[in-house]
């Protein structure tokens, strides 16, 4: 995982801060926006890398999907994350997980609501 702090391009302009976690093919961006009124949001992004055609000339791509998520709706976001998460982890066991890198010192349940 990769903390960064963006203030360059006009086109991240708005992006406060930016944690991208790497995962197989897929890499996922939580990032914090400011919209045009100075309110901050956070906007979660997978983005999966698609290689088509053959092995000497590949095109590569990326499909993205994007969701905001606005701090009036995050204790109720976390708390139905929480529950699909422990739903999952009761119905099928513990989940084989990917090496990752090292974790920050702040952790999910650090966070108070």
């Amino acid at each position: 995982m990769k903390d960064n702090f963006k203030d360059g391009s006009s086109k991240e302009r708005d992006i406060l801060f930016s944690k991208a976690i790497k995962a197989g093919k897929r890499l996922y961006y939580i990032d914090v926006k400011k919209s045009s009124k100075g309110d901050m949001y956070l906007s979660l992004t997978e983005s999966k890398k698609i290689v088509s055609g053959d092995m000497e000339m590949p095109q590569v791509t990326f499909e993205k999907h994007k969701l905001f998520v606005y701090p009036e709706d995050f204790e109720k976001f976390t708390g139905a994350l929480a529950d699909a998460m422990r739903f999952i982890y009761e119905q099928q066991g513990p989940v084989e997980q990917r090496p990752e890198e090292p974790r920050s010192e702040i952790e999910l349940e650090d966070i108070e609501f």
